[in-house]
């Protein structure tokens, strides 16, 4: 089978969580994104999206969309969007007129990642949505239709909505993606032609057949003629193995610790890391979590995401970093951009 990074060079993206390390303030976590994504925009990287979540002390992430107008603003040529939109908790005619909005300031640069969970916890959603029937029920289908139908303006002529303009310009349409970890995600995508995200980070093993699956099943539409995918994952690159497994130390803890049930703990430091004696239960996270990582040097790393690239057959990898140190984390970028000659 011809493979579809065989046909075009593999792209790098960014994921950002805008998360709060060392003790930085909103406003420096917010800076360091700034400088990040520029930093992006100049080593040739292709897109930058930012996270949605709700009640986190740690993290600023919770309007990709306002994120998203900041983070074109101050960049020339990179894509910007969300990643994405968690629609149950939104006005989905909200969203097509504030992406509608986006690209119109910033015209073919606008994405729209759409997720179906909430991005919090049930008391948050709740008071997000003000329903509690919001909440309990699943109405995802009927939003994303409704959604889709603002922006293609389809609605039928007696639905009561189909007199709403969202926008003066029906050509102010971002790229849309569903985002997925599981086959429920992809099978939105496949039926109503849009872009795929899967989310390696969250579900390593099931990658490879839902990216697949989408490709060999993907039904064109006029939002998108043919499959775009993309895997997103952690990615850690340094100089060396041995040093980009000590920057590796905090996200690995992190990650021990949430698939342990703790939560709303301060991101750990480089020190705590690797210092930190695992419990058996955090040693048992951390080695079934192990496929969310791509640690090495840069070209190690680039050999393990092209044979993944293959394997899922995409032609784009979107990378979380979770780097606590921002130059480390810049060269990380750096590093990987010039590996992959991401300007040439």
């Amino acid at each position: 089978m011809t493979t579809v990074q065989s046909q075009s060079k593999l792209k790098l993206s960014i994921l950002d969580l805008a998360t709060m390390y060392n003790g930085e303030t909103a406003t420096e976590t917010l800076q360091n994104s700034t400088k990040l994504i520029q930093l992006a925009d100049e080593l040739g990287y292709t897109r930058y999206w930012f996270a949605e979540h709700h009640n986190t002390k740690y993290q600023m992430s919770s309007s990709p969309d306002l994120l998203s107008a900041h983070a074109a603003s101050v960049t020339k040529r990179i894509r910007v969007g969300s990643g994405g939109i968690m629609l149950p908790n939104h006005s989905p005619l909200k969203v097509v007129e504030n992406f509608s909005l986006l690209e119109a300031l910033h015209p073919g640069r606008i994405d729209l990642g759409i997720g179906r969970a909430p991005g919090t916890d049930g008391m948050t959603a709740y008071a997000l949505r003000r329903s509690r029937e919001a909440v309990t029920g699943d109405d995802f289908p009927e939003q994303l239709s409704e959604l889709l139908a603002f922006f293609s303006r389809n609605f039928p002529k007696e639905h009561p909505f189909s007199k709403i303009t969202p926008s003066p310009d029906e050509s102010l349409v971002p790229d849309i993606y569903m985002l997925g970890s599981s086959n429920g995600g992809m099978q939105f995508a496949v039926q109503q032609g849009l872009g795929f995200v899967f989310a390696a980070h969250i579900s390593p093993q099931l990658a490879v057949p839902m990216l697949r699956a989408y490709r060999e099943n993907f039904e064109p539409s006029t939002f998108m003629p043919e499959p775009k995918s993309i895997l997103a994952i952690i990615v850690i690159a340094a100089e060396t193995y041995e040093e980009a497994e000590y920057l590796a130390g905090p996200a690995e803890l992190q990650w021990a610790r949430w698939g342990t049930g703790t939560f709303q703990l301060p991101p750990p430091t480089l020190d705590e890391a690797s210092s930190h004696v695992y419990s058996a239960a955090e040693t048992a996270a951390r080695n079934e979590g192990k496929g969310r990582f791509v640690i090495g040097s840069a070209e190690n790393v680039a050999a393990k995401l092209r044979t993944l690239a293959e394997e899922a057959l995409v032609d784009e990898i979107m990378i979380l970093n979770m780097m606590t140190e921002t130059t480390s984390r810049h060269k990380s970028y750096t590093l990987l951009a010039e590996e992959f000659n991401l300007n040439s």
